[in-house]
């Protein structure tokens, strides 16, 4: 059984999917987030430290209405559109997951939605 999460503290689903799904109440799979500010509608402005702080943030929105945590990440993937911001992001990625941080894969991609550095998905366990 697959449960449907949405929540108004992250940004909007901008195309036919949902912001995370729920499976058998155990596993929360989200969909990919950028540095969209869920109040504006606009990127976040500073460049990609900002962009990725408020993908952390919107993340953890998703998460929290999925019933789970930072903590119970299992698995993220990374995508940038520039393999030279990496550093950046793992320098604030980090300060999420201090203990026993989740797989990750990071890749490099040709573009992301509305023009975005930075996105991330996650696969969680719920409480």
């Amino acid at each position: 059984m697959k449960k449907i999460i949405s929540t108004p503290k992250a940004p909007a689903a901008i195309g036919p999917y949902s912001q995370a799904i729920l499976y058998e109440g155990r596993f929360l799979f989200t969909a990919g987030q950028i540095g969209i500010d869920p109040a504006t509608g606009q990127l976040a402005e500073g460049g990609i430290e900002a962009e990725t702080k408020r993908v952390m943030d919107n993340l953890g929105a998703v998460l929290d209405a999925g019933l789970s945590n930072y903590d119970r990440i299992l698995k993220t993937t990374i995508f940038l559109t520039d393999m030279n911001n990496f550093t950046a992001v793992n320098d604030i990625y980090a300060k999420y997951f201090t203990e026993m941080p989740p797989a990750r894969s990071t890749v490099q991609v040709a573009g992301l939605p509305k023009g975005a550095l930075v996105e991330i998905e996650c696969i969680a366990a719920a409480v």
